[in-house]
């Protein structure tokens, strides 16, 4: 499995381009001018099969229009989310001046679906909190596998939960919902470094504890 981050937009929030050996590609939040996503697909003669979105605030969906067009693929967000790609003041693109709408056919996606890209095996994972729709996808190649958390958990942090639909007990609820994956487990968030899953179950000062 092949993973490479672009920071796109204002915000810089993280996409990833991910593949496998037969060139078989889906792309992981594009949140700006696609670009430089576009001369890397072209460059390594890749096959978009999907967008996926692990949520819909504008910096993480500004680009899906233009890399949907160029490459005439599906797009994916929990169905909890949908309405956020159509309406920029659930998205929060009207407050920036800069408004977005998906205009692209939009697959609605619910906790525990799959989709397969070549041998890659996206599974959905719900992860309310951040927004009613966020989720984290878990990929799996083989025994190798990584974690797309977007917004729900970052690098010794987690999602804001101040804005329009945010719920820090649905957060929390969601973390949790995490336990039972492998400490070494990678998790690539939508903003900021890469992290382990151990490293955030020992360290994230937002993990939910056990109870003593």
């Amino acid at each position: 499995m092949k993973i490479h981050r672009f920071p796109l937009g204002s915000l810089f929030a993280n996409g990833y381009l991910v593949y496998d050996e037969s060139h078989k590609a889906f792309f992981v939040d594009p949140g700006g001018d696609p670009d430089d996503v576009i001369a890397a697909i072209e460059g390594n003669s890749l096959q978009l099969e999907w967008i996926l979105l692990t949520h819909g605030h504008a910096d993480h969906v500004g680009g899906v229009n233009a890399l949907a067009e160029r490459f005439n693929c599906p797009v994916a967000i929990h169905k909890d989310d949908a309405r956020m790609l159509i309406d920029p003041s659930k998205n929060l693109s009207i407050f920036t001046g800069d408004v977005v709408k998906v205009d692209h056919e939009v697959k609605l996606l619910s906790d525990g679906d799959e989709i397969k890209v070549g041998d890659l095996l996206v599974r959905v994972i719900h992860t309310p909190g951040h927004t009613p729709g966020s989720v984290c996808f878990l990929v799996i190649h083989g025994e190798e596998m990584a974690l797309f958390s977007g917004d729900t958990l970052f690098a010794l942090s987690v999602g804001r939960t101040d804005l329009p639909g945010g719920d820090f007990d649905a957060l929390e609820a969601s973390l949790k919902k995490l336990e039972g994956l492998p400490d070494d487990l990678r998790v690539l968030p939508g903003h900021g470094p890469e992290t382990i899953l151990g490293r955030e179950r020992q360290n994230n000062p937002f993990w939910p504890r056990k109870e003593r």
